[in-house]
């Protein structure tokens, strides 16, 4: 081996540790007992290891935790599945100003969260949805629809026309075309796509904060996380736990998938 290719690994590897040593901090310490957590570096793993921390964490993260799945599953299905179909239509369809009116939509994938947030918080109350997990629901899917829409053009605008012309000569119509060709041919961009949504909505915290109402109503998991943060007292190690619970769906969602994410990547999401 090289004395150059010695100095490119030797860097990496310094940089992975550095990476890496937040995520065993936080391991560490969500096996610790508050008294361990106070004496012993966080690097340190625990002399006596306890899972305490994660019954507590997870005893306050339970109910937010089913109203997470429940909403990410939700506005998943139905920001994908919109989108997907807008994408399809703005691609494949041609109709007068239909480069206007989807830089228009588009310009919703770029709204910042804050700026909506008293319309979007009356809109809510007026449909009675407020605290309530279906309010989350649409909330995540309206506002994922521009950018699935951006993401589904640019893959189904890939697809060559000539396949969309044989079909309908063979007498396809729009639907059928869109169930029976692009879907089929586009299907690792659709997983880029899910997870790419999954995080996102799973990760937020602001519409969860502003439209989840008290007493866990519809709390979601990231704002129940906030609150682990103790009245008096720091519990890191409860924290540690809930954090890792939290971040555990995208974790697996990225073992599971990351390999058909690279697949799309350097295909260029099309078989």
């Amino acid at each position: 081996m090289k004395a150059k290719d010695v100095i490119i690994y030797v860097v990496l590897t310094i940089f992975a540790i550095g990476a890496l040593l937040p995520i065993w901090a936080a391991i560490t310490t969500s096996f610790k007992s508050s008294y361990e957590v106070a004496t012993t570096s966080p690097l340190f793993f625990p002399e006596q290891p306890t899972l305490d921390a994660y019954r507590t964490a997870f005893g306050s993260l339970s109910r937010p935790y089913v109203n997470s799945i429940l909403m990410t599953i939700g506005g998943v299905i139905g920001s994908v599945l919109l989108g997907s179909i807008c994408g399809y239509f703005f691609s494949k369809i041609r109709f007068r100003h239909d480069e206007l009116v989807f830089y228009l939509l588009a310009v919703g994938a770029f709204i910042p969260y804050q700026s909506v947030l008293v319309p979007l918080y009356t809109t809510i109350i007026d449909l009675n949805m407020y605290g309530t997990v279906q309010g989350l629901i649409l909330t995540h899917t309206a506002y994922g629809i521009p950018m699935c829409t951006v993401l589904f053009r640019s893959f189904y605008t890939a697809v060559p026309d000539d396949l969309i012309d044989a079909a309908k000569v063979d007498g396809a119509g729009a639907w059928r075309i869109y169930f029976n060709i692009l879907l089929p041919v586009t299907l690792l961009s659709m997983v880029i796509v899910v997870v790419f949504q999954f995080t996102s909505i799973w990760n937020e915290f602001l519409f969860g904060l502003i439209l989840g109402g008290g007493e866990m109503q519809a709390m979601p998991v990231t704002v129940a996380l906030n609150n682990l943060k103790g009245s008096l007292v720091a519990q890191w190690n409860v924290q540690m736990a809930g954090a890792l619970l939290v971040a555990l769906p995208v974790l697996l969602l990225y073992i599971f998938l990351g390999k058909y994410l690279i697949r799309g990547y350097m295909s260029g999401a099309l078989k």
